[in-house]
């Protein structure tokens, strides 16, 4: 099974494709790629200004770097951690890579790969998480169990999902661990932290022969489904969910389904291990998609992308009761022009919307404190 083409993608946004991050001293990292270059900056004053760039691999590689996959920064303990997914002229493959500073981000050290399977397949769009005691947890697409299984002359759907940790900042890692079986091919992995610090990720999963709904899983322990759609497709949607965990362990859920009973994009929170109803969110017939999701201890924030044929729209919503109800729909930005998806991300007790666009550049919108 090939990837498809992007669902419901309104502009071609490679070029604007960032991550972001703040540490604890409230400078904004960012992420992008350029000139087959990882390059990060920071920045002091919100995004206003940032640094010059710092080349994190000063041998030049080929970096993926548009829609469901690009560079991720994660800034903690006084380290910058960053990885990518290499990619190789092989159709889909590619190689999880991996580096980190000590020094504020003036350097960074040598890129290391991470998959322990160096075959020329998929290895790709990786997850990256850290603290400030230097546990760094990675996950990834992987096929080379579907390799396997086929040159067995056996059968696969999908990829798996591998994972592999660091107790020390980043200076070794434990050997590659597979989480899963049968993933979806393209779609972006979310990952955070649960109330013990465990890394719990989620991600679309081929359920029964091609059945492409989502599952949820915590470091070392079986996945359990997450979404109900019956969402049918031969084909990866290039349209991975979002992930938050409040202050009281509660995960919060999003994600973009194309299932002909009801497409759209859903909210759910789950407590333990039991789920709330579905929330559809959105105008469905504005080619909505591409959540983000941001959780306190109260307050919950999605944001998402609409596109009316000629204009992305940046909507938000924001439940004040950890999202048993939400406020008044906002529109907090606009383009009719290239942009990327719209990020959320924690930094200075508030919570931060970010978006890259073409025409207006760098958007760092203040949507209030968690």
């Amino acid at each position: 099974m090939l990837c498809a083409a992007p669902v419901f993608a309104a502009h071609d946004h490679d070029q604007l494709a960032i991550s972001v991050a703040f540490d604890e001293q409230g400078w904004l990292w960012r992420a992008q790629a350029g000139d087959q270059q990882v390059l990060v900056s920071h920045s002091y004053d919100l995004g206003h200004t940032f640094s010059a760039p710092v080349s994190v691999n000063t041998v030049a590689e080929p970096v993926s770097a548009g829609g469901e996959s690009r560079p991720k920064i994660v800034a903690a303990g006084g380290r910058v951690y960053v990885s990518w997914s290499q990619s190789l002229p092989q159709r889909f493959a590619g190689h999880i890579r991996f580096a980190v500073s000590v020094d504020d981000g003036k350097s960074f050290s040598a890129p290391r790969t991470i998959n322990s399977d160096l075959n020329p397949i998929t290895h790709r769009f990786d997850a990256l998480t850290a603290t400030a005691d230097g546990h760094v947890a990675l996950a990834w697409i992987d096929k080379r169990d579907g390799e396997a299984a086929k040159q067995a002359a056996g059968q696969y759907a999908g990829a798996a999902i591998y994972v592999a940790e660091s107790r020390d900042g980043g200076v070794s890692f434990e050997a590659n661990r597979k989480l899963a079986d049968h993933s979806c091919e393209c779609c972006r992995i979310a990952i955070a932290r649960d109330a013990d610090s465990m890394p719990v990720i989620m991600w679309r999963q081929v359920f029964g022969k091609n059945t492409r709904d989502f599952a949820l899983a915590r470091f070392g322990e079986p996945l359990q489904r997450v979404s109900e759609d019956g969402w049918n497709i031969d084909a990866c949607p290039h349209h991975g969910g979002a992930l938050a965990v409040d202050n009281k362990g509660s995960r919060h859920l999003a994600w973009f389904t194309g299932a002909d009973a009801a497409p759209g994009l859903f909210y759910r929170r789950m407590d333990g291990q039991a789920l709330t109803a579905p929330l559809a969110f959105g105008n469905s017939e504005l080619q909505t998609g591409h959540p983000a999701v941001l959780a306190g201890e109260q307050r919950v924030f999605l944001v998402w992308q609409e596109y009316d044929g000629k204009t992305t729209s940046i909507r938000v919503i924001v439940s004040q009761d950890r999202g048993n109800t939400w406020d008044s729909l906002m529109t907090q930005a606009s383009t009719t022009g290239a942009a990327d998806y719209p990020q959320l991300v924690a930094g200075r007790g508030h919570a931060w919307l970010v978006w890259n666009s073409a025409d207006q550049g760098l958007q760092v919108i203040d949507l209030g404190p968690l």
